[in-house]
């Protein structure tokens, strides 16, 4: 056992450090694929599973003044460009904007349409409940990403540090 631990000391420290040298890039870019297809998916009537939900919910956010077939094609380019500015990592700011503007409406239908998103509220959710409580995680990524955009970072200095046993 001994030379295994001596592996795994000498190896986890470096995955470590790996890690934290590109994790956030891969949670911004996987974050930005996300938004682009499902934007994508809009712009296609019958392809997005949450296509009637969303018209609805947007018509119902704005009184019926904003009806699905406006709606949904510009959800779909708001998500799509939210995706590509997390592809490519221009305009963070604007699109982590973008981001978290976007979301309270994205949850809304768990509160407004409780019949749709869950067949026993609040603890059994549909599909497309679980399509919408996804979104905390896609919310908790974009703050990790926004922690970056003035030169945050991760910090692995105790990756480097061997332990010690007693």
């Amino acid at each position: 056992m001994g030379k295994q631990y001596e592996l795994f000391e000498r190896v986890d420290p470096a995955i470590v450090r790996w890690m934290g040298k590109n994790g956030i890039s891969l949670l911004r870019i996987s974050l930005g694929v996300v938004f682009v297809w499902f934007g994508v998916l809009k712009f296609f009537p019958g392809l997005s599973p949450a296509q009637e939900l969303v018209g609805a919910t947007i018509s119902d956010l704005f009184f019926g003044a904003v009806t699905p077939d406006v709606s949904l094609p510009v959800l779909a380019g708001w998500e799509c460009m939210i995706g590509i500015g997390l592809v490519t990592g221009r305009l963070l700011r604007l699109t982590l904007f973008l981001l978290f503007v976007q979301m309270p409406g994205t949850i809304a239908p768990l509160f407004m349409y409780p019949e749709l998103c869950f067949t026993h509220p609040p603890f059994v959710p549909t599909i497309e409940g679980q399509y919408i409580i996804k979104n905390l995680v896609l919310v908790s990524a974009g703050i990790v990403v926004g922690a970056t955009v003035r030169g945050g970072k991760i910090d692995v200095q105790g990756a480097s540090r061997q332990a010690t046993v007693s």
